[in-house]
């Protein structure tokens, strides 16, 4: 097997290889090219991540420059696991991508930029996991934030996507910022950019300083993430990129995010109790208020777009509670915390990108994402309704698949934790069971939508025009993921091993693999998710077989005035949910219009309702509208008269060549002053 070091530097040789080579190759042939260069690089870094876990840490040096010192490279098994998801994330999705952008290999210029945007940012990302120089970790960092933007912009010529994508980049940026800052601060205390002098410095700081810069780098990270406030980004971005991108935005760019606290907490390495209230906290209400308002969304990538806010929450609980267990000294409480939230990123990355991904197949089956508008779509594609389904229950923390064993350690260590005599967590955990139990059952009242509105019943609009376009080879990724995900539920066993070892790296206070996560618990789990499953097929293969040994006679029943099976006959999106929504309004932002009828006998009365984010309006609407109001003050300026536009540069000039003889002139005559004896 080739040594890391080789390893990694083929990846990056092979990302600008195929780079360029985008550039000389005809349209289609550039998206087989792209794809199999994922796939290549995939290969790559599966054949480092097992390298990694053979031998558990591998560390290595580049000369670097004067400026930035020496530049440390190590991969552990953090670093790993994060690698693996990238690695699996990128492959299905490029797979998944190639079909899709089929309807785009006319245009070679997008295609151009977007198959080299999205190598760019899978080298990046890999390459994040692995650095531990400060400075070149937020070179590539900006690099990764840049190439991201630009595979979201790809229908560029539409003003709403490329609105979304400036937003995204803005923010970006704004968590850049409080990434410099961290490491700026770090560095006036070092004066090194590495990361092995961080911990040792940490130890010598008082408290607050500490949790302080756990905070700026929580800020930085967490906006990434997508973590309460800093959320407002998600729900433009990922309804404006493309499926493909959408999915992988979802599944791996966010949780660039969660790598980067995570390792935070291994630099800081102290102090875990604060930090472990703090980020449970926070990490519960990212979680509810998530689902709370992906509930009333009318967009269905923007609905999954909030389900990605609250299962970073899920994961930020499962971080908190390890944290807890860290700074209480508790072991078996540590590892649930981190082996859930752990789990968890691994499982969201295959149940929302499969989310992601059957959401462009409606998108081709009918070039409409808006749930109130669909309907009956199981019939022209099922495959990917099927697909949807497994999903949703999935993402809903139900059993037999993936989501609910993750939620099940999550659960484990916080109903552990009420063993403890101490009455303040005993209370606090069990407002965060609440929390994540209500998370649950939002997510069933949401996805019940979702599935029985889009696919189930007939279509609701005769404008939108249905197209079969599912098709098992299209399929293929969607399936590898379901199949990940039905593993994952009924197997845990596989996963649990290779899991242990990884939140094993942050118990560093006693004997390396003395608690490991309970395997037995988990598969009982698995083998009663297993019959579980079972027992459905079963009876559904009865209920078939039943069917077809009977003749099933049709007639049309009594319906006490029913004429006929039209759309207006079925629940909206809005009505399935109206309850809720009422219920909900106090907390959540919710836009009413509703037409009411001028006519004796009206064909159709509009009652419409729009949910709005408040952190978003109170945080990002308002101070905007502000700036803007006073810059209109100044709107003058900008008159479109280009002799005025030529006075402006003179009085520059010349207020460039008289300022200092001015400044001049005022220090002498204070230097006058000064000399006279009063």
């Amino acid at each position: 097997m080739l040594p890391f070091k080789t390893i990694i530097e083929l990846l990056n040789i092979l990302g600008i290889i195929t780079i360029i080579s985008l550039f000389f190759l005809k349209p289609r042939l550039k998206l087989l090219v792209g794809t199999i260069g994922v796939f290549l690089a995939a290969l790559l870094t599966i054949a480092g991540i097992t390298e990694v876990f053979n031998v558990g840490s591998i560390e290595y040096f580049y000369p670097g420059s004067y400026f930035a010192g020496a530049i440390r490279v190590k991969a552990d098994l953090l670093s790993a696991w994060f690698m693996a998801i990238i690695a699996f994330s990128f492959a299905m999705g490029m797979w998944y991508g190639y079909h899709y952008l089929q309807q785009y290999t006319d245009n070679s210029t997008k295609l151009n930029i977007h198959l080299s945007a999205v190598v760019l940012s899978y080298i990046s990302l890999i390459d994040i996991c692995i650095v531990q120089n400060s400075f070149i970790f937020l070179v590539v960092w900006e690099i990764m934030a840049f190439s991201t933007f630009l595979t979201v912009i790809f229908d560029s010529h539409k003003n709403q996507v490329l609105k979304a994508g400036i937003y995204y980049l803005i923010v970006s940026h704004v968590g850049v910022l409080f990434l410099t800052l961290g490491f700026v601060w770090l560095y006036s205390q070092t004066g090194s950019f590495d990361f092995a002098a961080i911990p040792q410095q940490l130890s010598q700081w008082p408290a607050y300083e500490a949790i302080i810069l756990f905070l700026t780098f929580f800020i930085g990270f967490g906006i990434k993430a997508g973590f309460f406030p800093f959320h407002t980004w998600l729900p433009h971005a990922h309804p404006a990129a493309p499926a493909h991108i959408s999915g992988l935005m979802s599944g791996v760019i966010i949780k660039i995010g969660i790598y980067g606290i995570l390792r935070t907490l291994l630099l800081i390495n102290n102090h875990y109790t604060a930090i472990g209230y703090f980020v449970i906290v926070i990490s519960a209400i990212t979680g509810v208020y998530g689902v709370m308002l992906a509930i009333v969304q009318h967009n269905l990538k923007k609905l999954l777009a909030y389900h990605s806010i609250e299962n970073i929450g899920i994961i930020g609980i499962g971080i908190g509670l390890g944290c807890l267990g860290l700074g209480m000294h508790q072991p078996l409480l540590a590892y649930l915390g981190m082996g859930g939230a752990l789990l968890h990123v691994w499982n969201h990355a295959l149940f929302k990108s499969l989310l992601f991904y059957v959401s462009g197949n409606v998108y081709q089956s009918t070039h409409s994402v808006n749930v109130e508008k669909l309907g009956g779509l199981i019939r022209t594609i099922p495959q990917s309704a099927w697909l949807f389904l497994i999903a949703s229950i999935a993402i809903s923390g139900l059993p037999p698949f993936n989501g609910f064993i993750s939620e099940f350690l999550i659960y484990s260590g916080l109903f552990h934790g009420f063993t403890s005599y101490t009455y303040s967590l005993m209370f606090l955990l069990l407002i965060i069971v609440i929390s994540l139990v209500a998370i649950g059952g939002l997510a069933v009242i949401c996805f019940t939508k979702a599935f029985g509105i889009i696919f189930l019943g007939n279509p609701r609009d005769p404008e939108i025009k249905y197209h079969a376009n599912d098709s098992w080879l299209k399929n293929v990724p969607l399936l590898i993921i379901a199949l990940a995900i039905v593993m994952i539920g009924i197997v845990p066993s596989t996963v649990l091993p290779s899991l242990s070892r990884v939140a094993g790296i942050f118990i560093t206070d006693i004997e390396t693999g003395k608690y490991f996560l309970p395997d037995t618990p988990v598969s009982q789990v698995g083998w009663i998710s297993a019959l579980l499953l079972l027992s459905v097929i079963l009876m559904w293969g009865i209920k078939k077989l039943i069917q077809q040994r009977q003749t099933i006679r049709r007639h049309v029943t009594w319906g006490c005035g029913y004429t006929g099976n039209t759309q207006k006959m079925q629940y909206t999106a809005s009505s399935f949910v109206r309850t809720y929504r009422k219920l909900a309004e106090p907390i959540l932002l919710i836009n009413k219009k509703k037409e009411y009828p001028k006519e004796i006998h009206p064909r159709k009365i509009v009652h419409q309702t729009h949910a709005e984010d408040h952190v978003e309006h109170l945080l990002i609407d308002k101070p905007t509208q502000g700036i803007r109001k006073i810059l209109n003050y100044f709107a003058f300026i900008q008159n479109g008269n280009i002799q005025v536009y030529i006075l402006y540069g003179f009085i520059f000039l010349l207020a460039v060549l008289v300022f200092p003889v001015i400044i001049t002139q005022i220090k002498v005559i204070f230097s006058y002053l000064n000399s006279i004896t009063w």
